[in-house]
């Protein structure tokens, strides 16, 4: 019997760091500064591989900092804006919307403008309403910026890589509770197409369009759902700006139902886009009308209680399922807070 190599199994925030640390080896230009000098152990070693001028912290100040990322990429530089909540990146707003995204337009695509801002996002335990913000919907909006949200080990390593290796900025909002995750990464450099969605789990019957952390969840309900003689398949959106039309056409052409679960607010967001895009083209293929899973449309509680029903989750995504289907599904067995359990902190 021949050997059967075990696949490498890293951790998501181990993943980043080997991206990083390949990418600054390979490219002198590439240097990281920010307002956070670890990020969850993603930037390990930097400093001591690759010096103080191409790796430091910098003071409070999120305008300034974003505005500096753009005079360094215009001089040659690739830099690497570490934001530890994105929170707090609504200060740098102006730098992002009236100086970043139109820098390249402004130059007719002479100059490129190859910078990438990673920016937290996702619960932790109580921080309410000032630390619990997503907001891709926001940064989607903008053309000449690139949004990405890369959910499992592999995809965090190759879309890091893509996003230095181009020439328009990119903004990588990372949930804090997919640092721990583990799975299956390649040790060679790699890139991932930016453009492109990623079909995580195959299935006939309903297709859960996923954002984020929601995959996780996604995940957690097809395993219950395939039990109970549903077949679920999960598209990992990962790329918000471009969206991936195709990849979600065809999944829902294939099983005539659409669950759209973002990890967002609902009201103009995501979703909304998403689902304008299967109506628009398959309406009258649909066996279902295409609903939707995100954030209550509140400011999130700081209360535990209140926190786990502001957040949805895969008891969310059965239920909905299950309405589809006209079948009552108990969901009484799934540990839906397995996850926070694990978390420890910081913040």
């Amino acid at each position: 019997m021949k050997n059967i190599k075990k696949k490498r199994m890293i951790t998501y925030c181990e993943a980043i760091n080997e991206s990083l640390n390949q990418e600054m080896k390979k490219n002198r230009n590439i240097l990281v500064y920010g307002l956070e000098d670890k990020v969850f152990g993603s930037t390990k070693n930097l400093s001591e591989n690759f010096g103080s001028k191409r790796f430091f912290f910098t003071p409070l100040s999120e305008d300034l900092l974003t505005g500096m990322s753009l005079g360094l990429a215009i001089s040659g530089k690739i830099p690497i804006f570490n934001h530890i909540r994105v929170d707090f990146l609504l200060l740098g707003m102006n730098q992002l919307i009236n100086m970043i995204s139109s820098y390249r337009f402004s130059t007719n695509g002479k100059s490129k403008v190859p910078i990438l801002i990673r920016a937290v996002i996702g619960r932790g335990w109580g921080q309410g309403y000032q630390h619990s913000k997503s907001l891709q919907s926001i940064f989607s909006h903008i053309p000449g910026l690139k949004v990405i949200m890369p959910s499992t080990p592999r995809d965090a390593k190759g879309m890091l890589t893509s996003a230095l290796r181009g020439s328009s900025p990119v903004i990588c909002l990372e949930h804090r509770w997919l640092y721990w995750q583990k799975g299956h990464v390649p040790k060679n450099q790699y890139s991932i197409d930016l453009n492109k969605s990623n079909v995580l789990k195959k299935g006939k019957d309903v297709s859960l369009i996923c954002s984020s952390w929601m995959n996780i969840e996604a995940l957690q309900a097809a395993k219950f759902l395939e039990k109970k003689g549903i077949s679920c398949e999960i598209i990992d959106l990962r790329s918000i700006s471009p969206l991936d039309k195709k990849t979600i056409l065809n999944s829902v052409k294939k099983t005539k139902r659409c669950i759209i679960a973002d990890y967002d607010w609902l009201p103009f967001g995501v979703a909304s886009e998403v689902s304008h895009i299967v109506n628009n083209s398959l309406f009258k293929k649909l066996k279902y009308k295409v609903e939707r899973i995100g954030f209550k449309f509140i400011p999130c509680p700081t209360s535990r209680d209140l926190e786990n029903n502001f957040y949805p989750n895969a008891k969310d995504i059965i239920d909905c399922v299950g309405k589809m289907f006209n079948k009552k599904l108990d969901t009484k067995s799934i540990d839906l807070y397995s996850h926070e359990r694990k978390f420890f902190g910081p913040f």
